[in-house]
């Protein structure tokens, strides 16, 4: 069966689930959508006029729609793709896959029983900047890798339901565990809840990774401006991901040194070009070549328990005030420049 025989629908038409019904209509493989709000239903039928649109999940569920995309609040990821699953439906579901680690790792059990697709919507993992920023580390064109950080900052869309590490910092962890191709051993976290008692705003995650290299991510919602950028530092070169000014750029620039002497290289970056494919199509096309083909997606339901696994270190860490938090080793996940199914 091809890409193009499968059939979905998609739960939820608020803020992201308007993106997923788009891009899926044009895939062709939009049937129903869910949602109980009018105005949903409403903006559902303007950008999707051939779907059907319902209010309720029992509707998708008894229908004969072989994937459901989950876009629903992150606090009813757990029981929706739970009870996909169960209806023996391939399941799209957005970050994060749940807001427990066991609740995940059900999730996961739950697929591998009925034999099922489980896809986490971790879409910066699809940008084409990523794709090609992988390739470039597992190149070795930047030398040893020594240290990475992320920024993702702007002021809100805030939410209630999870704070800021659960909200913008899934896609971070995701491409920094995918990039070094291994789990942290050690998370600390810290942070402030300034809008909402006990829903933290800003937080600052930093996590150590087996033989030494370091990473943190700095994530917010309450901020003047807007950035999202990804730097990698290499004992060679540097390279950085701009994806408010969609620019990548790799430095040749080090520091070298020579005894007591610390030599500075440093040199005009050069820009790095890379597809202009949208994210979020490349992500659902490869939802729908799973579904077709029976393979893994890149962001597959183990992909969601690693950063799972990182992010309940991170809020335990956050809850002790900056306490570094251990984590057990688990399996190391596929070196940064190898394929994957939408990678």
């Amino acid at each position: 069966m091809g890409a193009g025989a499968t059939t979905v629908a998609v739960v939820g038409c608020g803020y992201w689930g308007k993106n997923l019904v788009r891009n899926f209509n044009e895939l062709g493989a939009l049937r129903m959508v869910c949602d109980p709000a009018p105005a949903q239903q409403a903006l559902a039928r303007q950008l999707a006029p051939g779907a059907t649109v319902v209010s309720g999940l029992a509707d998708v569920l008894a229908s004969d729609v072989a994937g459901v995309v989950i876009a629903t609040p992150a606090a009813t990821h757990y029981e929706v793709a739970k009870a996909a699953l169960e209806a023996g439906k391939d399941v799209l579901v957005e970050k994060p896959l749940a807001l427990t680690y066991e609740d995940g790792e059900a999730l996961v059990h739950e697929a591998q029983r009925s034999n099922r697709v489980l896809m986490v919507g971790h879409v910066l993992e699809y940008h084409p900047a990523i794709t090609k920023l992988r390739e470039i580390v597992g190149s070795g064109a930047l030398g040893d890798v020594l240290y990475v950080y992320s920024n993702q900052i702007s002021l809100g869309k805030v939410r209630r339901e999870e704070n800021i590490l659960w909200s913008f910092a899934p896609h971070d962890i995701a491409v920094i565990l995918r990039v070094l191709g291994s789990t942290p051993s050690e998370v600390s976290a810290c942070g402030g809840s300034y809008l909402q008692p006990e829903v933290a705003d800003v937080t600052v995650t930093n996590m150590l990774f087996p033989g030494g290299v370091r990473a943190h991510i700095h994530v917010s919602w309450l901020h003047p401006f807007k950035e999202q950028r990804l730097v990698i530092i290499g004992s060679r070169r540097m390279l950085s991901f701009d994806d408010v000014r969609k620019k990548l750029v790799l430095y040749d620039q080090r520091v070298e040194i020579n005894g007591e002497e610390a030599t500075v290289i440093s040199r005009a970056g050069d820009d790095v070009p890379f597809a202009g494919d949208e994210p979020l199509r490349v992500e659902c096309q490869a939802f729908l070549d799973s579904m077709a083909d029976r393979t893994q997606p890149l962001t597959d339901g183990d992909s969601g328990l690693r950063v799972l696994r990182v992010l309940r270190a991170a809020q335990e860490s956050l809850e002790r005030n900056g306490q570094p938090v251990k984590i057990e080793a688990v399996p190391d996940q596929a070196p940064a420049g190898s394929k994957g199914r939408g990678a």
